[in-house]
C-alpha cells in the first residue's frame, strides 16, 4: 500500500493533508482530479493508486527517471487510459481529445519535427488542424515566437536548430492556441542558463494569467525557484505533496552534479573553481565536457551564464547527473512512515 509521507523538516513540503483541504474546496470543473488511478504495463508497474487534485499555478512532478512523472501526464492528456480509476480534466474526460486539446497544450519530451518544416510551419500547422482561420493562425503562431524568443529564426528549417532551440519551438507549438491547461514534460532540458531563466519567467507569467502548468522536473533547484506546489514521486507512488518551501535549503546540504558539454572545458573549469560555490571540477573522459559539484545551483548557474558569455564558449548541454540526484531524492522524500 502507498503511504503519503507525512510532515517532516526533511520534506520540504507543507503539511500534504492541509494542502489536499484547500484545493479540495475548488468545483471538479476548476481542478484537474486523479481518483485512485493505477497503469500498468503489462506486469509493470506505471503509477499506482494515485489519488490527487491539481489548482491553478504552477505544479511540478519531481522524481528520478522512471518514478511515474511520463505516465502521470500522459494520463491526463489522454495520450493512456488508466487500468482503474477514474480522471477529470476541468470537468472533461481525457477520453474525449476533440474537445479537451482545444483547452490543453503538450509539450512531450520528444524530439521530433517534420522533414524540412520552418518554426513557423510547425507551429501553423497545428493550429490549422484546431481549426482557426489562415490569419488566425499567422497571428496566433507570431504571438507564441515572440514569447519563446524565436522570431528571428522561424522561417529557418527545425532540423538545422539546436536542441536548445528546438525546445522553444516544441513549448510555442503547446501555447500558440492558449489553452487553460499546459502540460510540459522537461520542458528546460537542452536550454542554457539565459534561455532557462526566461523560459521560468514566461512560466511564471502564464501562471499569473490563470493558466495550469503541469511541469517534470527532476532540477530541484529550479523547481524551487518556479512552482506554486510540488508532487514528489517514487516507483509510481505519490510520497509527498504540498506547497513547496525551501527546496534549495535542503539541496544545500547535498551537491549537485552537473555535466556541461562544451568545446574547452578547461577553460571552464579554471573560471568555475574561482569560486567558493564549487565544489569539484572534473574534465569527462572524451574532454568534450566537465562534470561540476556545487550547493548553491543558482548562484552557480548565474555564474556559468557569465563566463560562457564571456570567455564564448560554445555550449552543447547542461544536464544535472541522476545519480547525485536520485541521493537528493532519497532525502527529499525521507519520512518516519516508509513507502511501498
Amino acid at each position: 500500500m502507498m503511504q503519503t509521507a507525512q510532515t517532516s523538516t526533511t520534506a520540504s513540503v507543507d503539511d500534504s493533508t492541509e494542502a489536499r483541504s484547500r484545493v479540495a474546496t475548488l468545483p471538479a470543473e476548476s481542478t484537474i482530479v486523479f481518483e485512485d488511478v493505477s497503469k500498468f504495463y503489462g506486469e509493470v508497474l506505471g503509477v499506482n493508486r494515485v489519488s490527487l487534485q491539481i489548482a491553478p499555478g504552477i505544479t511540478s512532478l519531481v522524481g528520478p527517471n522512471g518514478s511515474g512523472k511520463t505516465t502521470l501526464m500522459n494520463l491526463m492528456t489522454g495520450l493512456l487510459k488508466p487500468s482503474s480509476g477514474h480522471i477529470s480534466v476541468l470537468g472533461l474526460s481525457p477520453h474525449d481529445p476533440e474537445v479537451l486539446f482545444r483547452k490543453l497544450g503538450y509539450c512531450s519530451q520528444f524530439d521530433s519535427f517534420p522533414r524540412r518544416a520552418t518554426a513557423r510551419e510547425f507551429i501553423e500547422f497545428y493550429l490549422l488542424v484546431h481549426g482557426y482561420s489562415k490569419q488566425q493562425t499567422r497571428d496566433l503562431a507570431q504571438q507564441a515566437l515572440e514569447r519563446v524568443s524565436l522570431v528571428e529564426a522561424a522561417d529557418r528549417k527545425v532540423s538545422g536548430f539546436s536542441k536548445g532551440m528546438r525546445q522553444r519551438v516544441r513549448l510555442a507549438q503547446s501555447i500558440a492556441h492558449n489553452p487553460s491547461i499546459l502540460v510540459l514534460d522537461e520542458p528546460l532540458n537542452g536550454l542554457d542558463p539565459m534561455a532557462r531563466a526566461e523560459i521560468i519567467r514566461l512560466f511564471r507569467a502564464l501562471a499569473d494569467e490563470g493558466m495550469y502548468l503541469i511541469i517534470s522536473s527532476h532540477i530541484l533547484h529550479e523547481v524551487d525557484m518556479m512552482s506554486d506546489s510540488v508532487v514528489l514521486l517514487q516507483n509510481g507512488y505519490i510520497v509527498a505533496e504540498g506547497e513547496v518551501h525551501g527546496v534549495r535549503d535542503e539541496i544545500s546540504e547535498h551537491p549537485i552534479q552537473i555535466l556541461i558539454r562544451c568545446d574547452r572545458p578547461q577553460v571552464l573549469a579554471a573560471q568555475l573553481f574561482e569560486h567558493e560555490f564549487t565544489v569539484e571540477a572534473r574534465i569527462h573522459n572524451d574532454r568534450q565536457g566537465l562534470f561540476v559539484k556545487t550547493r548553491k545551483p543558482e548562484e552557480f548557474y548565474l555564474l556559468l551564464n557569465k563566463v560562457i558569455t564571456e570567455q564564448k564558449l560554445e555550449v552543447e548541454s547542461v544536464a544535472p547527473v541522476d545519480d547525485d540526484l536520485n541521493a537528493v531524492y532519497q532525502y527529499l522524500i525521507a519520512s518516519d512512515g516508509g513507502q511501498a
